[in-house]
């Protein structure tokens, strides 16, 4: 290989996805009709991971590498998964898996647009509503099919999308959506196979464009914002390993699951502590609550159906980050094998993140303890056709760690008649509305406090029975309740008791003799408000509960099941955890879900303001004291002069 790897958790590189591809259709796994629906790392065993930096004389000197790979066949309507030696350059694995439909690729997902524009079924829709002969400005955005029970669901490759028509070709169609007409794809034939017309919608008046050449006067009152480091970054990177401050890490990309973080450890006194094993976003879906034929079958799996690592931009200095800017390239393959380089999909940099610590003793004025946080940001921003989601992970000094989902893109839209509202959204503009509709993220964070043998605690804030010993009638206490089961451990946020999770090595205590830990903050969140009942709840069980915790195991990746794609109900985190297998001070992975709900206003139009939701890992008790006290004062700024923020 031309790439040197130096992590065996680093992803896979260029050369080596096309590796893979040529020893798949080298061994006749790979026909005219199969589809390359991904090409990814298969992670080698954890124990392996965790001793790679503690053989004798440092690092193992070489490692074994391998690919896995998920087909699909479009002749057979088959999936296949496997998995080949790029070391040994020889097939491992190649199993069927029957029933599913995986992630849609790319291409499949420009040439449904291509075939819906082509449709004469859809022309004479289109005609007929619309008076329109020429499709050359509407615009097919790919949308996921479901499953809603039908026999046809499971027996066919499905994309149901929706339309809209630009008035130009660089006019944001959005804002006019074509209310009546959904066509239907058959995917593995590339073929419409019926149109559905649900009536007529006059197409919204007024355009929405947001692009600064088609926006009215710029403001002129903004001054030039410039961040420079002249000494250079703190961090120092090798290949996609990072080590900053006192973390290290692997940076890592994949097509379903986009960015991941890797093997996380914090260096104290010398030693390296594991913290967090790998943290990805497992899955997330995007349910509509507008009952009306044509917008409820709206409920995207971003990850599972559309890849998000497939759908990741290419990020630029200046607009997307600011500052001493590392990139890191995201390596993929299109469906028929080709090579598919993503530019930039991951954004690093440090950014200033005000005070870490202050503190000034009144007996001596004159000198004031005070330092300033800095974080390391890695980021990746995907697009799903109107929306985008920007992924964050923040570290910080004192041994915090962050996960903050970015919310902006365009508003999925539907046409009104005049003088009409709809009870299930919001106007934004004559004639245009915007679904209400809910966003769900579900997070795998598989933490290895010092080893992998840990428990979870589930932690809730009591008042105190009134009485005798509670005479002021003030004191609380936290109840700490160890979470022995899988049913057991599903639970959702308590306002009313704070309640909050810590993450726990049994076997390692700390300097006050307790048990080793990390407390995880969740922050907003929401509940579903569709029934139990209703089909995509049924395939989306991980909403049912804010919390899951399972015991490892390296197959279970993806909170709904590794295909959602037109899945059948109860697969994913609601099937493994019906085992109720026992999780104290064993391998265990935390799963959190989290919300957001969308009432649009007209100021998330034509494009939407960010929203930002997320949640946090805190140390508690992993360290004896504050891991940042050795933080170094910075300069302090005055009229002419420069001293210390320190005495």
């Amino acid at each position: 290989m031309n790439t040197p790897i130096h992590h065996p958790l680093e992803p896979l590189t260029a050369e080596e996805i096309q590796l893979a591809v040529k020893l798949l259709k080298d061994a006749g796994k790979v026909t005219p009709t199969t589809r390359f629906v991904s090409v990814s790392l298969k992670e080698p065993d954890k124990a392996f991971v965790h001793n790679f930096d503690n053989a004798p004389g440092g690092r193992l000197a070489a490692f074994g590498r391998e690919a896995f790979a998920v087909l699909f066949d479009n002749a057979t309507n088959s999936c296949f998964e496997t998995a080949v030696s790029l070391t040994d350059r020889r097939l491992l694995s190649h199993q069927h898996i029957p029933g599913v439909q995986p992630t849609m690729t790319v291409d499949e997902q420009v040439e449904c647009e291509q075939v819906v524009l082509a449709s004469p079924e859809f022309k004479a829709a289109l005609k007929k509503q619309y008076g329109i002969d020429d499709t050359a400005l509407v615009m097919v955005d790919i949308w996921s099919a479901g499953n809603y029970g039908s026999e046809e669901d499971r027996t066919r490759r499905l994309a149901r999308p929706l339309c809209f028509l630009r008035t130009d070709p660089t006019d944001n169609g959005y804002a006019k959506p074509i209310e009546g007409l959904r066509p239907v794809v058959d995917l593995n034939t590339m073929k419409v196979i019926r149109v559905e017309e649900y009536g007529h919608w006059p197409l919204p008046p007024q355009p929405g464009n947001y692009a600064a050449d088609r926006v009215g006067p710029m403001r002129t009152d903004i001054k030039p914002l410039d961040i420079t480091q002249p000494a250079g970054p703190t961090f120092e990177v090798e290949g996609n390993v990072v080590r900053w401050q006192k973390w290290s890490f692997v940076v890592g990309f994949n097509a379903r699951e986009g960015l991941t973080l890797n093997h996380l450890r914090y260096e104290d006194n010398g030693r390296k502590r594991s913290v967090l094993y790998r943290g990805s976003l497992s899955e997330m879906v995007v349910p509509y609550g507008d009952p009306a034929p044509q917008q409820a079958r709206k409920n995207a799996f971003d990850a599972g159906e559309y890849g998000l690592g497939y759908c990741a931009n290419s990020l630029e200095l200046g607009c997307d980050c600011l500052g001493l800017i590392q990139y890191f390239d995201g390596h993929l393959c299109t469906s028929r094998g080709e090579p598919l380089t993503i530019k930039n999909a991951v954004c690093m940099h440090e950014e200033d993140f005000g005070i870490l610590w202050k503190h000034t003793d009144r007996r001596l004025p004159e000198r004031p303890e005070v330092r300033r946080s800095r974080r390391l940001v890695l980021s990746s921003i995907a697009t799903v056709e109107n929306y985008e989601y920007g992924f964050f992970w923040y570290l910080y000094q004192d041994g915090n760690i962050q996960f903050e989902i970015k919310l902006t893109g365009i508003l999925s839209l539907g046409a009104l008649h005049p003088g009409e509202k709809s009870p299930y959204g919001s106007m934004i503009a004559p004639q245009l509305y915007a679904p209400y509709h809910q966003h769900f993220f579900n997070m795998r964070l598989d933490v290895d406090l010092d080893g992998t043998a840990n428990s979870v605690y589930q932690i809730d804030v009591v008042p105190d029975k009134l009485g005798p010993e509670n005479p002021f009638e003030n004191a609380f206490t936290a109840q700490p309740r160890r979470l022995e089961t899988e049913k057991d451990a599903r639970a959702s946020l308590n306002l009313e008791s704070a309640r909050t999770w810590k993450i726990v090595n049994p076997n390692v205590k700390n300097a006050v003799g307790e048990p080793v830990g990390y407390k995880f903050f969740p922050g907003d969140n929401c509940f579903p408000y569709a029934s139990k009942n209703a089909w995509w709840r049924k395939r989306a069980g991980f909403v049912d509960h804010h919390v899951w915790v399972t015991p490892y195991r390296e197959e279970e990746r993806h909170a709904a099941g590794d295909y959602p794609n037109q899945s059948q109900p109860g697969d994913g985190l609601i099937r493994w955890t019906e085992a109720d297998r026992k999780l104290a001070n064993t391998d265990v992975v935390f799963w959190y879900t989290f919300g957001h709900t969308h009432l649009p206003r007209p100021e998330d139009y034509p494009v939407m303001p960010t929203a930002y939701i997320g949640f946090m890992l805190k140390p508690n008790g992993f360290f004896k004291e504050n891991p940042a006290n050795d933080v170094p004062p910075s300069a302090k700024k005055s009229a002419g002069k420069s001293a210390c923020c320190s005495g």
